[in-house]
């Protein structure tokens, strides 16, 4: 019996040890930042023509930002816990001001489509389609993607990838206005393990690490990463450390190619 109980107080405390994943919308900045999707730079009219801006609101006067991208010509991708409780979206398409984008779209929540096993524990799942009105393709406007299923295996380790949004600058700013980018390496998953745990690092997840401060902050939920390589989409942005943007902790992406059936399923749209 004293063997089980030792045994059991080494488990709590190795449970205990890993790190609550929280959404990456709502993680604090710690300090003030130089330039917001921690430490990138600002991006060029048209750079990342796929994508969006997207304000949820809840029905009650109050909302919150998030990212996507443009999927197709009526399909918008982000994340979970970014349509989750929502009652609608405000979309901003094309622009590089959040508060100037070459036209708006409002779609209702009857047009998201969540992923029917999302868990708000483990952030597991965490993707989300927003079926929108017909957009035209243009040099501003236009979709990014995904891998071919040839590619469904790939972990993409090693592989350098564009993150851009528009989060936060410091603690009191609140979401950027001018739309950011970074160059982010992909990390192998055992770096995400190590901080959040097996059980909310899955084969499902796209890990980077951010030893130089490089990554999402919150508003930048939902957003997409490119690979430099093919300009394909293989990641959305979904979770952080609690210790902020700036603790160095790596954040979890949702793996896109662990999702390439359900998305076809509902949209059509496969490589």
């Amino acid at each position: 019996m004293k063997v089980l109980g030792v045994l059991l107080i080494v488990a709590l405390a190795l449970v205990a040890a890993f790190e609550k994943p929280i959404p990456v919308k709502d993680m604090p900045v710690g300090q003030n930042i130089n330039g917001r999707i921690t430490n990138g730079y600002p991006a060029y009219e048209g750079k990342v023509p796929y994508i969006v801006s997207l304000f949820f609101d809840n029905g009650n006067g109050s909302g919150w930002y998030c990212g996507g991208s443009i999927i197709d010509h009526t399909w918008v991708l982000t994340a979970a816990h970014c349509t989750n409780g929502a009652a609608g979206v405000n979309i901003g398409y094309g622009g590089v001001w959040r508060s100037q984008p070459q036209y708006t779209h409002y779609v209702h929540q009857n047009d998201f489509v969540q992923h029917h096993a999302y868990d708000t524990n483990t952030i597991n799942n965490d993707i989300s389609l927003i079926r929108t009105p017909h957009v035209d393709f243009w040099s501003l406007v236009n979709k990014v993607e995904l891998p071919s299923y040839n590619d469904r295996y790939n972990n993409y380790y090693g592989s350098w990838a564009l993150l851009s949004g528009w989060g936060k600058t410091s603690d009191d700013s609140g979401v950027a206005e001018y739309l950011n980018c970074v160059d982010i390496q992909i990390a192998d998953n055992s770096i995400c393990e190590s901080y959040y745990g097996t059980t909310v690092i899955t084969p499902n997840h796209v890990c980077i690490a951010t030893p130089e401060n490089k990554g999402s902050c919150g508003g930048d939920s939902g957003g997409p990463l490119v690979l430099h390589d093919g300009n394909r989409q293989v990641a959305i942005v979904s979770f952080g450390s609690s210790a902020g943007c700036l603790s160095n902790s790596p954040k979890g992406m949702t793996r896109v190619t662990s999702y390439l059936d359900w998305i076809r399923d509902n949209t059509g749209i496969s490589y």
